[in-house]
């Protein structure tokens, strides 16, 4: 029986992977992934760098275009998945109307398929990770900002302009930390961004000889959510009740999704994979109230690989 393979490009804002895998039942075998910093302000050298890594891992493999069944493409969005087109992420300026998979297949001949991440991402976790039996799941990324992929009666749920997900648009309070655009919103509360804000204001009002104001020599520019989350994890109680803020907040955007489309289970990478002790009780005591008919909650079963693997798991269309 003939091997198939297939090709993964993740999109980034700071740096870009492409990573080749062969099929198998249970998820694709990683063979290769390089990686490689995105141009600046320059969408077509990016994709020729593309190119460039593809044509080198093949070699390195000693597979040609011939031998790849499909290209996934993740990517931040705004984008037409329909249509294979960029359409102006705010983390990729210059990326106007990219036609990214037209590009692609005429240049490889190979056909190619785009998901902005979090949809990817929820794709994978659905099909490899901690969402696969569900029919039902909810995806979020909590990571540099907070989006959610949905699978919805066993299939990708885009919406009309492939836009459903944005849940960290979604304001919770008048006034808070900013994401998205917008104070007070789900991802200000519940992203790294977020945590470094609240662990801003928490610095400035407190005393000069708390431990997050030594960890950053008092400058706000250095507060991180790492930073606050390993204070946390020593037992600072500033810092965890900055989770613990979090872990409310982020309790409330699941119950929100709970309400709205009743999945078996949230599945939540980023931060959460490596603070879930700090989160997770907070989390389920605020769904426990807030939610008509709360779920699980799942740390993300492909841990820091998830985002290897989703590009990957929309290569072949099975979602």
């Amino acid at each position: 029986m003939k091997k198939e393979y297939l090709a993964g490009f993740d999109v980034g804002g700071t740096k870009c992977a492409v990573t080749l895998a062969e099929s198998a039942a249970d998820k694709p075998v990683i063979l290769k992934k390089v990686k490689f910093p995105t141009a600046k302000n320059a969408p077509m050298t990016v994709l020729s760098d593309f190119l460039t890594a593809f044509d080198g891992v093949l070699a390195e493999t000693g597979l040609t275009y011939a031998d790849i069944a499909g290209i996934g493409i993740s990517c931040g969005g705004p984008l037409d998945a329909g249509r294979g087109i960029v359409l102006s992420p705010p983390n990729l300026p210059g990326w106007d109307e990219i036609e990214i998979c037209r590009f692609f297949t005429e240049k490889t001949g190979i056909g190619c398929r785009l998901q902005n991440d979090a949809n990817a991402c929820a794709v994978a976790e659905w099909r490899y990770g901690a969402g696969k039996g569900y029919r039902d799941m909810v995806f979020l990324t909590f990571g540099t900002g907070l989006g959610a992929g949905l699978i919805l009666d066993g299939r990708l749920y885009r919406g009309h302009t492939d836009m459903a997900g944005e849940i960290g648009h979604v304001r919770l309070e008048k006034d808070g930390p900013v994401g998205y655009g917008k104070a007070g919103s789900c991802e200000g509360f519940c992203s790294g961004g977020g945590i470094a804000q609240l662990g801003v204001r928490a610095m400035l009002a407190g005393p000069p000889d708390s431990a997050l104001f030594r960890a950053c020599g008092g400058d706000p520019e250095k507060v991180t959510a790492k930073i606050i989350g390993d204070l946390a994890e020593a037992g600072d109680g500033i810092c965890i009740g900055i989770y613990r803020e979090c872990a409310e907040k982020l309790g409330r955007t699941a119950a929100i999704l709970c309400d709205v489309v009743n999945p078996e289970a949230i599945v939540i990478g980023g931060i959460y994979m490596r603070s879930d002790g700090l989160l997770t009780a907070g989390i389920l005591e605020t769904m426990e109230k807030e939610a008509l008919c709360p779920c699980r909650i799942l740390k993300a079963g492909l841990g820091e690989n998830v985002g290897d693997y989703a590009a990957l798991s929309i290569a072949d269309g099975n979602y």
